[in-house]
């Protein structure tokens, strides 16, 4: 994400400032965590206190700071970042990702004695009750105070209204579904703070969060009435006369913590979203049901209008990859003309911007160049980016929003010159990985954590593996990260489901010399019945909704198989088929020449 954060004071001055206050209200510690009170993976620079305070721009963190010393935790995708931005700060990073790093609390419980300062709007109510149980806690808020001078403020974009033609169900079916599994759980009424779950079941949206549809607010929905608390300044007449429409009360944003301290009966809340700050306000003689919210449930399971309008996400995502790959390859470096990541960035969303119902981008277009690719959330900016040449390696991660779907695609290519050997290794063990995840048959019940090594069977082989995640759930024009279902090492306990939409995206990183990575969109859905099937489970297999074609020039073909070659032309022959009608004949040449057919040597 590039965040527009004005750092008024170095990272020395705020972190003493800190302290200062830290020595005013008695506290051994402050935690800042990366979060917003709507427990967002991406969240607008209102609440980017940690990236403040550090002068770390990544994405996940979290700052630990005592009377004497700083840390930050981080996980491998942001080792490389942090190493450079951290760099004379006197934060010591610790690499959460590494087997031996302790968790924050556990490192809090062992090292400080004392009074322990957080903002309960900052912590989840699940992670504040762990929390409590190793470390004596006050509730704080020290950064409002020091964050003073040029601070962002919250947005106040306006709402609109998302068609039920775009998202397959309207919200009174959407409502009524909800509320009959509360009234299963028994419960009056559910606090909802999770800013994708607003947006999908009241089919609203907005621009509050960089890259994130999304409309900053909380929703309180009771069986008979449904309250969205938000800037009042946020409603024009369309949306008002949609949310009376669909008899939505609207209360001011703030006013969410007087309501629930009015609520009675049985309350409904997910933990791990909702924060210690709402959870408080939650009168005593209530009963609580804290459980994983029914919304991100429902959410994740996409419809069959949603899975259709992802497929057309893809095609127009695929003709401005199309288009943009053709340029680079015959046009960005003619003529002595010189590129840079960031050129590379702002072309491709040239081609972007002339998809039907694109409206921005799904994430940070990453664009690293060499060495920078093995940045896994390389983050290249105008004033501070490599300039790239006809030669050498060049990932680009790279997604859209569309009104259809939520694209994220990665394609890593070869820009010119002699390819060495241990690339053409690399790129074919991170290709082999990538096929045999998405093509893999599984019966109902698995989980994404037990296929996380189909990825990194190959690479494992040659003794190399990769941090991050293997494959994360994906929105219907929302987040490109969500949950519940992903695929990577860690134990989740939810099983791939008909309608989940994952990403599949390993890769082999080179400190300094290259980053490999390819990355498909992959839904799950019924797999065909073979002969062989002995039991009476259902079976499960993958749909690829990505349509863009690979590099096939950086394939070793002694290390592929007859059944991945395959694999391989019946993708480029699909992805023919559906792209070329699209473009002019000039780029569907182009487009035949990189999808024509490969075999074994």
């Amino acid at each position: 994400m590039h965040r527009k954060i004005i750092f008024n004071m170095n990272v020395l001055d705020r972190l003493s400032a800190l302290r200062g206050l830290m020595k005013t209200h008695g506290l051994a510690a402050y935690v800042v965590p990366g979060n917003d009170p709507h427990a967002s993976e991406y969240m607008a620079s209102h609440w980017c206190e940690m990236q403040w305070l550090s002068g770390f721009s990544g994405e996940a963190g979290t700052m630990v700071v005592t009377l004497d010393k700083a840390l930050l935790w981080t996980d491998s995708r942001y080792y490389l970042q942090a190493g450079i931005e951290l760099k004379d700060s006197t934060i010591e990073l610790m690499r959460e990702s590494d087997i031996d790093c302790p968790k924050i609390v556990d490192w809090l419980s062992e090292n400080v004695q004392g009074l322990v300062g957080v903002n309960p709007e900052m912590f989840s109510v699940n992670d504040f009750a762990e929390w409590k149980e190793q470390v004596e806690l006050k509730s704080i808020d020290l950064i409002k105070g020091l964050w003073t001078e040029n601070r962002p403020a919250i947005p106040q974009d306006k709402l609109y209204p998302y068609a039920a033609d775009f998202a397959g169900e309207t919200v009174e079916s959407k409502l009524a579904r909800i509320r009959e599994q509360l009234a299963k759980k028994k419960s009056d009424a559910m606090i909802i703070s999770a800013l994708d779950e607003i947006a999908w079941l009241l089919n609203i949206r907005g621009n509050d969060v960089e890259y994130n549809p999304v409309v900053i607010s909380y929703v309180v929905l009771e069986a008979d009435k449904c309250t969205l608390f938000v800037n009042p300044e946020k409603i024009d007449t369309v949306a008002q006369n949609y949310l009376d429409f669909n008899n939505i009360t609207v209360q001011p944003y703030e006013a969410v913590f007087d309501y629930i301290r009015s609520l009675s009966g049985t309350v409904f809340y997910d933990g791990a979203r909702v924060n210690e700050a709402l959870y408080e306000a939650i009168p005593e003689g209530c009963k609580k049901i804290n459980q994983k919210s029914v919304i991100l449930i429902d959410k994740a399971k996409k419809n069959a209008v949603e899975l259709e309008g992802e497929r057309i996400a893809m095609r127009q995502d695929a003709v401005a990859l199309t288009r943009f790959f053709k340029w680079l390859e015959e046009e960005a470096f003619a003529n002595g003309q010189t590129q840079t990541e960031w050129s590379l960035m702002e072309k491709l969303h040239e081609y972007r911007l002339m998809g039907e119902n694109f409206v921005e981008e799904s994430f940070g277009t990453i664009a690293g160049y060499l060495g920078n690719g093995a940045i896994v959330h390389y983050a290249a900016t105008q004033d501070n980016c490599a300039t790239v040449k006809p030669e050498g390696m060049l990932l680009l991660d790279s997604g859209g929003q569309y009104l259809d779907g939520t694209t994220d695609i990665t394609r890593t290519v070869w820009l010119g010159g002699r390819i060495p050997q241990q690339a053409k290794l690399d790129y074919t063990y991170v290709l082999k990985g990538h096929i045999a995840l998405q093509t893999v048959r599984f019966p109902r019940g698995t989980r994404g954590n037990q296929l996380d090594a189909l990825a990194k069977q190959f690479m494992w082989e040659a003794g190399i593996t990769y941090g991050h995640g293997t494959g994360h759930g994906v929105g219907h024009f929302l987040g490109c990260h969500e949950g519940p279902q992903n695929v990577r090492t860690d134990n989740n306990p939810t099983a791939l489901e008909v309608g989940h939409i994952i990403s599949d995206e390993p890769g082999i990183y080179r400190t300094d010399k290259w980053g490999i990575r390819t990355e498909n969109l992959i839904t799950v859905i019924p797999a065909k019945q073979t002969k062989a099937t002995t039991t009476e489970d259902e079976w499960l297999t993958f749909e690829t909704l990505t349509l863009c074609f690979y590099d096939t020039n950086l394939i070793e073909m002694s290390l592929m198989t007859p059944d991945e070659i395959d694999w391989l032309n019946a993708y480029h022959v699909r992805v023919y088929k559906e792209i070329a009608p699209l473009l002019n004949a000039d780029e569907a040449k182009y487009l035949a020449r990189k999808c024509a057919a490969i075999e074994l040597e």
